[in-house]
């Protein structure tokens, strides 16, 4: 995509308990932006979630990449795992970006959707029972952490595993039991929990534009 079609910049992002770091592309024409919400132990340079978001990007949708935890909580995680797998406090963090993102003038006019890995797929589905998104996709996550949020959740919803990650496919198919919202499981086969091997993740990208763009466009 041509610079000249391209807005991107860097964000600071006031959640009430923290500031937080994050990388805005908005393409000219977007009528939609999808906030990355990443998984255990990552961070908004996540070159999984950055391939996905350039997907995004170039078929015309906005995206926000940014840190869930500050930098001396990740600090903190690194060291003990403490904070990964607090999904209240990832909730909060996500929610509280999307209220942030609500006050942006640039943002004004664009629908959100929430792209989730591992157990930012959880802080996603929760967060999203707080904010008005309008679609919802998980890769390789664990939805099923997000427990008694999952009923409230009303986004449409796309869970997306690999088909050599059995155990997760498995916390998937019962998280998807537990939505009532219009939701769906893919399978990507021959892919594991990364999706590392050779065109499983252009599968994943592939599979979130048409869904953000058919809830978001």
């Amino acid at each position: 995509m041509k610079e000249a079609n391209l807005r991107s910049f860097p964000v600071s992002i006031d959640t009430d308990d923290a500031v937080l770091q994050g990388d805005v592309l908005l393409p000219r024409g977007a009528r939609g932006i999808v906030l990355f919400a990443h998984g255990s132990g990552s961070s908004r340079f996540s070159s999984r979630n950055r391939y996905v978001a350039n997907h995004l990007v170039a078929g015309g949708l906005g995206t926000l990449l940014f840190d869930l935890l500050t930098a001396d909580e990740e600090v903190r995680d690194q060291r003990d795992a403490s904070l990964r797998f607090d999904i209240d406090l990832l909730t909060h963090r996500l929610a509280g970006a999307t209220r942030w993102l609500d006050r942006q003038p640039w943002a004004a006019n664009l629908k959100r959707g929430y792209f989730g890995a591992s157990t930012g797929a959880a802080a996603a589905l929760a967060a999203s029972a707080q904010s008005e998104v309008h679609a919802i996709v998980s890769r390789g996550g664990r939805p099923d952490l997000a427990g008694p949020a999952l009923p409230q959740v009303t986004a449409p919803t796309l869970l997306i595993v690999g088909s050599h990650d059995t155990v997760v496919i498995g916390l998937n198919e019962q998280a998807l039991r537990s939505l009532r919202c219009e939701a769906r499981l893919e399978i990507v086969p021959g892919a594991t929990h990364l999706f590392e091997e050779p065109g499983t993740l252009e599968q994943v990208a592939d599979l979130a534009l048409q869904w953000f763009r058919r809830w978001l466009d």
